[in-house]
């Protein structure tokens, strides 16, 4: 999707700003295209198509940095953007560490596809994907006297990007995706609503599936009527595969090098130390073809490559960019993950549920936050009381606290059933004595 004219503008834009004074500089050109089409019931309610290109130019000029954007990518238009952005840069403080990387950590095309560009999107016409957005209302339209509303969404996209520095990076990637969704209200009796959603998505279009979503919804939707609080207490939990990184978020959060070098982290001294169960190895695994969430290299240009986040319960690394690793005086790993994968177990979330004796199956999260410095958390949450291995009554506005490194350190069981359409693999979860407070 990038051109020629257009690989040629970003170059011509890095010299540019060499010949006026900067010492360095990384540019990247950026190309996207996306079309959205949303019903709500049986009538049309969103056509959007979208396209855009923007220029981003990084200035390394006497210690200082700026960073600046603009779409208008003609030259003549661009000589005068760049001017001002040294002249703005002028302004700033001093910072020497902010560099452009080493050379030596850079990606070096090898020629490696990892497959991310599907062609065919192009070649499906409108109609068929409004009738793609429509089937699934068809669904289930009409098929119950509780339905309020049905809304269904198609969407896709693709985007380019070129990426070119002044100590000798150069880089390209493309990459498509598509979605379709369903979301489904009921009336309960009351003034509450029972809602849920479903959705899938997928990088290649063969791989998304377009039938069956709406069905999923409404069960979802079904099975929150009648919710209710239950007695504060001690409870074990399962997580399935559409909730359960939320609980990982903290602390992948932890691990950036941002947080660390601000010393904003609870998980600052702690590579080579426990934080979780020993269960618990997760990598970071960036070369899996038509994935969500895979790269050959990171926003800086540095080659990925597989590596461990958190290995039997010992955390392996931080992701740490040239900044901050200069800022901290120790060596840069990566910007962020790619594809996060744990080491899977021996069974799947229903296997796992009638193993439950007596807990919670949480099914999505109600607000709340983790504190970044201590590991502190409070979050709302919903979903089913089991006992025995069978699921109860639905619940809601209930309430997790704890600490985060504490409810890691009591995960007891891990799935082998992780969502293949996130760049976030995580599977069903299990952790047993977490304090939950409802009346």
């Amino acid at each position: 999707m990038i051109t020629k004219d257009q690989k040629d503008t970003a170059q011509w834009a890095m010299e540019y700003a060499l010949k006026q004074g900067c010492q360095s500089a990384r540019v990247s050109l950026i190309t996207a295209e996306s079309n959205s089409f949303e019903y709500r019931n049986k009538q049309l309610d969103l056509l959007e198509q979208c396209a855009e290109n923007k220029l981003y130019i990084e200035l390394f000029i006497n210690g200082k940095y700026g960073s600046f954007s603009t779409n208008r990518i003609e030259r003549n238009e661009l000589e005068r953007f760049i001017i001002d952005g040294i002249e703005s840069t002028d302004y700033l403080a001093p910072d020497t560490c902010r560099q452009l990387p080493d050379s030596n950590r850079y990606y070096k095309n090898d020629g490696k596809d990892l497959e991310l560009f599907d062609p065919s999107l192009f070649n499906i016409s409108t109609d068929t994907k409004l009738e793609w957005a429509r089937q699934n209302i068809e669904e289930i339209y009409g098929s119950d006297d509780q339905i309020i509303s049905i809304q269904s969404s198609y969407s896709d996209g693709a985007s380019a990007e070129y990426m070119v520095a002044s100590n000798g990076f150069e880089g390209e990637s493309s990459g498509t995706w598509c979605n379709l969704s369903v979301s489904v209200a009921l009336k309960t009796g009351g003034d509450a609503r029972a809602e849920a959603s479903w959705y899938d998505n997928a990088v290649f279009l063969n791989d998304l599936q377009k039938e069956g979503i709406a069905k999923i919804a409404l069960d979802r939707a079904k099975r929150k009527i009648g919710q209710t609080k239950i007695a504060s207490g001690i409870y074990d939990i399962i997580l399935d595969n559409t909730s359960s990184a939320r609980l990982l978020s903290p602390l992948i959060s932890a691990m950036q090098g941002s947080s660390l070098q601000q010393k904003n982290s609870f998980l600052l001294d702690k590579i080579g130390k426990k934080i979780s169960s020993d269960i618990l190895t997760i990598k970071d695994t960036p070369h899996i073809k038509k994935a969500f969430g895979s790269q050959l290299y990171d926003s800086e240009g540095i080659a990925t490559s597989e590596r461990y986040l958190i290995k039997e319960g010992i955390l392996d690394t931080y992701f740490i960019n040239t900044y901050n690793a200069l800022k901290m005086g120790v060596e840069p790993t990566i910007s962020a993950p790619s594809i996060i994968s744990p080491q899977l177990g021996n069974y799947d979330f229903n296997t796992m549920l009638k193993s439950m004796e007596k807990g919670i199956w949480i099914t999505g999260f109600n607000g709340g936050n983790c504190n970044s410095t201590t590991g502190d958390y409070s979050f709302g949450v919903e979903g089913f009381f089991i006992e025995k291995g069978r699921i109860g009554r639905p619940i809601n506005e209930m309430n997790i606290t704890g600490n985060i490194l504490d409810l890691w350190a009591n995960l007891v069981e891990i799935g082998n059933d992780p969502r293949l359409n996130s760049s976030w693999r995580i599977p069903a979860l299990i952790f047993k004595n977490v304090d939950f407070s409802g009346f």
